[in-house]
């Protein structure tokens, strides 16, 4: 649970029975996110690991205070995600698949737009910019509009731009997805670092190698349930198999 005390939260992100239904007027009552319970401690990786259509965006979603629960709770940072949901904006960034750059900014203007918005200091945010500029790689195109760059040069102005108020906790949704092998390596390594600074982070994949690389703690997602949590040392032991592919197949199709 979360610890209140002065030390700071044992878990930054807790959720208890976090459920998100839907209606649909085909199916009916959907439950995207079905009674979800999981935690991520600071300084480490967690890895949300689904085929497309599992749940994983729709559960960062509401960690992100972008959808609001039906159930359940969440807790980031020991904030409550409904009650005090702009506390929990303040504390995230968050990466998604589907959010749009603004294609007439600059790489340069739409990251320092969004420091502003954050309330980031004048002081501080040109050496924050150059900082990230510089880990990213994004010196050749900061200053190119975003209608201009490739998939991966838009990727890092969104990593940048979510970063920007360097908050303690950091959400990808499919970092990799569409990328090249070097742009999808560095933003592997740049997710590292996040963790070496004591961040935490969770990641949402269906890329198999890439949680194996990166993830402390792995959930496996399958319509809308968490079907196993746990290290990958402990899932290969409850399993008797060593590739996180095959055990991710094992879970999903051993579920009744």
């Amino acid at each position: 649970m979360i610890n209140r005390g002065g030390t700071g939260p044992s878990f930054v992100i807790e959720t208890q029975q976090l459920t998100k239904m839907f209606c649909d007027r085909k199916r009916g009552e959907v439950r995207a996110v079905d009674g979800i319970n999981f935690r991520c401690e600071p300084g480490r990786i967690y890895g949300l690991l689904g085929a497309n259509g599992a749940g994983k965006t729709t559960t960062l979603r509401l960690l992100a205070t972008l959808l609001k629960p039906s159930s359940g709770t969440v807790l980031v940072a020991g904030c409550d995600a409904v009650r005090e949901p702009e506390k929990v904006r303040a504390r995230i960034g968050f990466l998604s698949t589907g959010t749009a750059l603004y294609g007439r900014l600059t790489a340069r203007e739409t990251v320092e737009y969004f420091g502003r918005l954050h309330g980031v200091g004048e002081d501080l945010l040109p050496g924050r910019m150059r900082e990230m500029f510089a880990t990213l790689g994004m010196g050749e195109f900061e200053d190119r509009r975003c209608d201009k760059l490739s998939s991966g040069m838009k990727q890092k102005v969104s990593i940048a731009r979510m970063l920007v108020h360097d908050p303690p906790v950091m959400i990808f949704d499919e970092p990799t997805v569409g990328l090249d092998v070097m742009t999808a390596r560095s933003i592997v390594q740049f997710i590292r670092d996040c963790r070496q600074q004591g961040k935490t982070v969770i990641v949402s994949t269906h890329v198999m190698s890439e949680a194996e690389k990166l993830c402390d703690r792995i959930g496996i997602i399958d319509r809308g349930r968490l079907l196993v949590d746990g290290t990958l040392a402990e899932l290969r032991a409850q399993n008797g198999l060593t590739d996180l592919e095959d055990i991710f197949v094992r879970v999903v199709e051993g579920r009744p």
